[in-house]
């Protein structure tokens, strides 16, 4: 991983500088040129091909901060990425050059309780993409550990192969949900996450998937693709539907209290979407029905099946693509989500 501050020296073959699109200030986009970043030892550098715009990135752009992580300083968006190796660290097979991979967009330090534990998206000195003080992806280049880049096959395309970051996290929360065949989903938000985690649980062999929204359109289209039932959260009530397992993918709190009152006794919530820092809840419920209650903190060792669920045609993450723009038009990808039909934007670099 780079940061803007770096300033080394030229890979061999390879282009001294390259363009990125960087967030300057809150609501402030910039292109510039930037000295192309160097491999450790250990290290690939890849040539992205293409990058997903997440909520994250939207909310760094809006605000400037999520949470305790604020955009003092330029920064570099993205962390949703595939793309091809154009050179590699002294430590990394040369035959890896030229090979087509979807990037997990992290770096544990490998060592801490968390890490040993297997548990390395809680590495306390992690280093994540687009998270302050760290750069992402809206570049024509980046660097990441050669074990994090995942060849892929052929019939990946760029788009699904980057969209392997989000399809992770409805992975990671059917995981934690213990999704089994037969098993019975609520899932609220039928955004990106709420649609991708709807295709992980169906994946998964769930059998019944209700999924819940406030927009008809993206319920039919859920409908469509994963989800067997749509609620619309205005007018249908989730109460006592039993399930198995309630996955929030809306972060509205009145969306994460409704939920929990349609899981089963010993049943599993999993609080997936972003939203207030606090949430009232019912824990009288939960007590009474030793629910298991967890977060979602990205994921760990996501990309082999992910990459395989796309390949056998499991998953289907093309079908998400609404908008595609090239690196100068970054600030537009940004905005795109807001408007009606739009689910999830893509940047090329390339371009």
């Amino acid at each position: 991983m780079t940061t803007t501050a770096q300033s080394p020296a030229p890979t061999a073959g390879l282009p001294a500088t390259m363009r990125a699109a960087v967030l300057k200030s809150q609501a402030d986009m910039a292109m510039e040129s930037l000295p192309l970043p160097q491999p450790d030892a250990d290290q690939v550098l890849v040539q992205v091909a293409a990058v997903g715009v997440c909520g994250s990135d939207v909310h760094y752009y809006e605000h400037g901060r999520i949470g305790p992580y604020v955009v003092d300083h330029p920064l570099i968006l993205g962390h949703e990425l595939s793309g091809r190796i154009a050179a590699v660290g002294s430590a990394v097979d040369p035959a890896r050059i030229g090979s087509r991979v979807a990037v997990e967009p992290q770096r544990p330090c490998r060592t801490c309780k968390q890490c040993k534990a297997g548990r390395y998206n809680l590495c306390p000195d992690i280093e994540f993409y687009a998270t302050p003080p760290v750069d992402g992806a809206f570049a024509e280049y980046v660097t990441i550990q050669s074990d994090f880049a995942y060849d892929i096959p052929d019939g990946v395309s760029d788009e699904a192969a980057a969209l392997i970051e989000p399809l992770s996290v409805g992975l990671w929360a059917c995981e934690r949900a213990e999704i089994r065949p037969g098993s019975r989903v609520l899932i609220a938000g039928a955004g990106p996450i709420g649609i991708i985690a709807a295709q992980a649980a169906r994946a998964y062999g769930a059998t019944e998937i209700y999924i819940s929204d406030i927009a008809e359109d993206r319920l039919a289209f859920a409908l469509e693709h994963g989800a067997t039932h749509a609620l619309n959260a205005k007018t249908d009530s989730v109460e006592g539907l039993e399930v198995d397992a309630f996955i929030d993918a809306s972060g509205a709190p009145l969306a994460v209290r409704s939920g929990i009152k349609a899981v089963a006794p010993a049943g599993r919530v999993i609080l997936v979407g972003l939203g207030a820092d606090d949430v009232e809840l019912p824990v009288s419920y939960i007590q009474n029905r030793e629910i298991w209650l967890s977060g979602v903190f990205r994921y760990t060792n996501t990309w082999p099946l992910a990459i395989q669920l796309i390949a056998d045609g499991k998953v289907d993450l093309d079908i998400l693509v609404t908008g595609k723009f090239p690196l100068a038009e970054s600030e537009a990808a940004l905005k795109a989500g807001k408007q009606p039909g739009q689910l999830k934007a893509v940047v090329y670099p390339g371009r």
